[in-house]
């Protein structure tokens, strides 16, 4: 029998928590802990809603942790979906960032989180733009990683979705919330998947709808 793949950047913890599976999308998720002890710990036992598991966690220092192998089904992102994915866990490798949610993520931690989003897309074949945040497919239970992290910062270095600076106003009868499902939000709760979309994209945490907000949807839906 052989052992797991283990990715050399990271140091090897690892979690029983997952099932077989590939991947064609990226979970990015905050602890909402207050130390990575807590999170590994967590991570290879259970929280409230039983077992849980990440692949990756990245501690505010830049350290990288494996717990589960690539290849594997680990139990990050419970119920929600993403476009046509309805089973995120099976598709998808899921990556904890140490933060307790009110705080900005530090430049090393970043830094390492973009090392590994170019290893994975690369020795995987995921696609750049697949790598969106736990709220973004589970919106009406999820809000991170949060108001404060840098997806601008990811875009620029080719990672996830991001509308061009120069975009101009949505056409006249552009519909907001198809390009919201189009993008792949869920829209069983309209509402949320709005709150999911400005968090994301505009590091706000409301519910409407706007004019700024249908510029960015159609600059988003013009480019895939």
């Amino acid at each position: 029998m052989h052992a797991p793949q283990r990715n050399p950047m990271a140091q090897w913890v690892p979690s029983p928590n997952y099932s077989a599976r590939k991947a064609t999308l990226i979970v990015l998720h905050y602890t909402e802990q207050e130390s990575v002890q807590q999170s590994l710990h967590t991570l290879r036992t259970r929280n409230s809603g039983g077992p849980v598991s990440a692949h990756y966690l990245i501690g505010k220092d830049g350290e990288l942790y494996q717990l589960v192998a690539d290849e594997h089904r680990a139990w990050h992102a419970g119920g929600g979906s993403w476009g046509a994915i309805s089973d995120v866990n099976s598709a998808s490798i899921g990556i904890e960032i140490d933060n307790n949610g009110r705080e900005p993520f530090p430049e090393q931690q970043i830094a390492t989180l973009l090392r590994l989003l170019d290893d994975l897309c690369t020795r995987h074949g995921i696609p750049r733009t697949n790598v969106i945040g736990h709220a973004d497919m589970a919106p009406t239970r999820k809000i991170d990683p949060g108001a404060l992290f840098p997806w601008q910062r990811l875009a620029d270095a080719g990672f996830g979705r991001w509308p061009a600076a120069d975009r101009g106003p949505a056409p006249l009868g552009f519909d907001a919330m198809v390009a919201l499902r189009l993008l792949g939000y869920p829209l069983d709760d309209p509402a949320a998947a709005i709150r999911a979309f400005h968090l994301h994209y505009r590091g706000i945490d409301t519910t409407t709808l706007d004019e700024e907000d249908a510029s960015l949807l159609y600059a988003l839906t013009a480019e895939r």
